[in-house]
């Protein structure tokens, strides 16, 4: 058996109590085909033969009694086999959001949004179109077609010959057209993927396209790729369709041939007309299911394409990866030591010997020119990527030697981007401890300079604050972030460029929850705004991957390095801005 196939069968396995009783009412409707096929020419001999008018009057209501029996188990076949695929399909679902967000970051890097988007929804909708098809046919239709083969071959092996020998003459066609099938699915969800990339940058920077008048350019984009998609699609279409008429061609010699040599028969004596009819009868039914059986090939190769992307992103391996005998680390003093420490990006070196050490409760600058390396830095820390070279300690712990558990309960992260939730602003603060009481929600918001300005709002703490926080300012959404931050009251801080994005107004305000925040802890600051970091304990100014000065803001401006050139020039625009004001 194909091992996609035998993989995605593997989730069935914790319903087997539903398959038992799918199974067995699947029994029931395929052998009832059978019945019918082979009760025909008894029925049909004792009406015409015998003269038993009784029996007429009878099958009508032997009829309706028959279809009702099978309607009540095909009703209970199909509800219990897809509420199988469903719960299937929904522990597929959960183990790929689950492996995506457990993922390194150096892999949201590597794919799109857009892209991981279409695997938790495109490919796994495509899974369960294929399952549904083929786990909830193929059992019935296989049990339909060999018990309608038997009739046939009880009834006339020599004629169920003719009509059976051009069955598997079908197979090699359906599978070549099945492979097609399957690279065509793929292909068009491969270009879905990029669809739905498109989307999602749209949507989330509508304003950006609205402002510089974008849309004309971007829909034209869209159409561009869903053109693509249609191209890539309608291939599958066309072999999809091409499939069952290549199937009923070929069949239909088999079906001559039992017409002609059957007729010949009846006609010379040999064979009844009511054992040709029923003979014809269960002919024409076998092929039903066979058809079906096509049909559900052809979806389990669309179904096929979908699930090895599924299981591609599923088995793609994690680079930051827990060792065995990992450490769990209570809480740390705040010491941090890297140690010759190396970092690049593919074939880009960004980090190149560098070597810190930071004592517990104070607060570093990390300063330099774009690209110096600053946020690489401390995004090492907290192992969104794992070092190339050297190593960092905390108390002396490497952090690759630590449970990734622990490691994340030393740090909290406040940075630029103020990553909100669609949710109220208690459960955004929560994020920062999940189980957290009302009261400490309201104690962190105090101390972040929030409480007074959430306490204003038409539902206070339960307000929603919209995709990503967009009913806030911007400086409410910061002193959220902090809030959180402090709620989870992490021994090590990092802040990367949290007052970059603010009017004065708003910086002063935020300054002031983040001097609560950085109290008796470990502060790592990325800055650009150099004013922000002059009462920093040590400066540290990387340039190129390296750390080219580190002091005091008073050393670093009389030694007359680049720390010096970057505050005058930083210094002198601001002037210059001041003159040239109102």
């Amino acid at each position: 058996m194909n091992p996609t196939l035998t993989r995605t069968l593997a989730y069935f396995k914790p319903y087997w109590k539903l398959l038992a009783v799918s199974a067995l009412c699947s029994a029931i409707v395929g052998g009832m085909d059978g019945a019918f096929a082979y009760l025909v020419e008894p029925v049909l001999k004792k009406i015409f033969a015998g003269g038993e008018t009784g029996i007429f009057l009878l099958i009508p209501l032997g009829i309706v009694a028959l279809f009702a029996l099978r309607g009540l188990a095909r009703f209970t076949y199909d509800s219990t086999i897809q509420l199988a695929g469903q719960k299937a399909i929904q522990d597929i679902r959960n183990q790929v959001y689950a492996s995506t967000v457990r993922m390194d970051m150096a892999f949201f890097t590597r794919r799109s949004t857009g892209e991981l988007m279409s695997h938790a929804t495109n490919d796994i909708s495509t899974m369960q179109a294929g399952m549904a098809n083929v786990v909830c046919g193929l059992f019935r239709e296989i049990l339909s077609a060999c018990s309608l083969l038997g009739v046939i071959f009880y009834r006339n092996w020599q004629l169920a010959l003719f009509s059976f020998v051009v069955i598997p003459l079908t197979a090699y066609p359906a599978q070549l057209i099945g492979k097609k099938i399957k690279r065509a699915s793929g292909r068009s969800l491969n270009v879905m993927g990029g669809l739905t990339a498109i989307l999602q940058e749209s949507f989330s920077g509508i304003k950006v396209i609205k402002a510089f008048g974008l849309e004309g350019s971007a829909i034209e984009r869209f159409r561009a790729s869903n053109r693509d998609y249609f191209t890539q699609y309608r291939q599958y279409i066309k072999y999809d369709a091409m499939s069952m008429p290549v199937s009923e061609t070929i069949i239909s010699f088999g079906i001559a041939a039992v017409v002609y040599f059957g007729g010949s028969q009846v006609m010379s004596g040999r064979m009844t007309a009511s054992e040709f009819f029923s003979f014809i009868a269960a002919m024409v039914m076998v092929f039903n299911p066979i058809k079906k059986l096509q049909n559900s090939y052809n979806s389990l190769q669309r179904s096929a394409g979908a699930a090895e992307r599924v299981f591609r992103l599923l088995d793609e391996p994690r680079r930051v990866q827990e060792r065995p005998h990992a450490v769990a680390l209570g809480r740390s003093t705040g010491l941090v030591i890297f140690r010759d420490v190396s970092f690049s990006y593919g074939d880009e070196p960004i980090l190149d010997g560098v070597s810190l050490e930071v004592q517990p409760n104070s607060m570093v600058a990390l300063v330099g020119p774009s690209g110096s390396g600053k946020s690489t830095l401390v995004s090492l820390l907290p192992r969104f990527y794992d070092v190339a070279g050297g190593s960092i300690t905390i108390d002396g712990y490497d952090i690759r030697d630590l449970t990734l558990d622990s490691l994340v309960n030393q740090i909290a992260l406040v940075d630029q981007e103020t990553t909100l939730f669609h949710d109220s602003i208690a459960n955004n603060i929560r994020y920062g401890k999940p189980h957290a009481t009302l009261d400490e929600v309201m104690e962190a918001a105090k101390a972040a300079y929030a409480h007074d300005f959430i306490t204003q709002l038409p539902e206070g703490y339960d307000t929603s604050i919209g995709d990503r926080g967009v009913r806030l300012s911007g400086g409410q959404r910061q002193r959220i972030c902090i809030a959180r931050a402090l709620l989870k009251n992490a021994p090590i801080l990092i802040l990367d460029e949290a007052t970059s994005a603010l009017d004065t107004e708003s910086e002063q305000m935020v300054q002031k929850a983040l001097d609560n925040l950085m109290q008796n802890r470990t502060t790592f600051v990325v800055a650009h705004r150099l004013s922000t970091v002059q009462h920093a304990d040590s400066i540290v100014v990387l340039d190129e991957g390296r750390i080219v000065e580190q002091g005091t803001h008073e050393t670093l401006l009389g030694a007359g390095g680049l720390y010096s050139r970057l505050h005058a020039l930083q210094f002198s625009d601001s002037s210059a801005m001041e003159n040239n004001g109102p």
